[in-house]
């Protein structure tokens, strides 16, 4: 297995990341607790001229700034007030692209997930969503803008590669105020995966 370095981050092509990162396992070490899931599902956000993206315009506020810096972090933000929705940070410092990491495939500490979920057994609302999956990993907003290259969070290649007939392109979720841009075929998913987040 190989830790993905900065480099790979750093690529301005987002779409294509997007895709790249399904079969990579994200990785959360907290308080002594290893967890990692093989990512299944994501969401790509071209940052400002993205009608969907938080950063659309150029827009920078205070939770914006972390999609301006330099690839190969992560962003939190809390949806509904609830959820922490973890997203990676892709391209060069000013740039505000980004990858929503939409469910996983639980695969190691899974017994840490259920407890973490309080459920009593393995199903897929365990991690098929942006919100449990974070839950599931301990990811919440105290880690924003966290590298992904250090000890807490991370992202593994471990040799598994999906060709482009595997993978499911779609529009993505919950953005009805993007216009035209919720149209866009930029949710990607494994096919035939049980661990896919339901489409509304």
């Amino acid at each position: 297995m190989t830790i993905l370095t900065q480099k790979f981050y750093l690529n301005d092509d987002v779409v294509g990341i997007s895709q790249a990162l399904l079969g990579k396992f994200l990785v959360t070490c907290f308080d002594g607790q290893l967890t990692a899931g093989m990512i299944v599902e994501t969401e790509a956000y071209r940052g400002a001229e993205d009608k969907a993206s938080h950063a659309y315009n150029h827009r920078r506020t205070a939770r914006t700034e972390t999609m301006y810096q330099a690839g190969g972090i992560g962003y939190v933000y809390l949806c509904y007030g609830i959820h922490h929705l973890f997203n990676v940070v892709t391209a060069q410092a000013g740039t505000p692209h980004a990858v929503l990491i939409r469910a996983v495939e639980p695969v190691d500490g899974i017994s840490t997930m259920i407890k973490r979920r309080n459920m009593k057994k393995v199903e897929s609302r365990l991690t098929a969503g942006p919100g449990v999956l974070s839950q599931a990993l301990g990811i919440t907003t105290q880690i924003d803008g966290c590298s992904l290259i250090g000890d807490r969070i991370w992202i593994e290649d471990r040799g598994i590669h999906f060709a482009q007939k595997q993978i499911i392109a779609s529009p993505r979720v919950g953005i009805d105020y993007a216009q035209e841009h919720k149209l866009l075929p930029w949710r990607f998913r494994v096919k035939d995966s049980p661990w896919t987040s339901t489409s509304r």
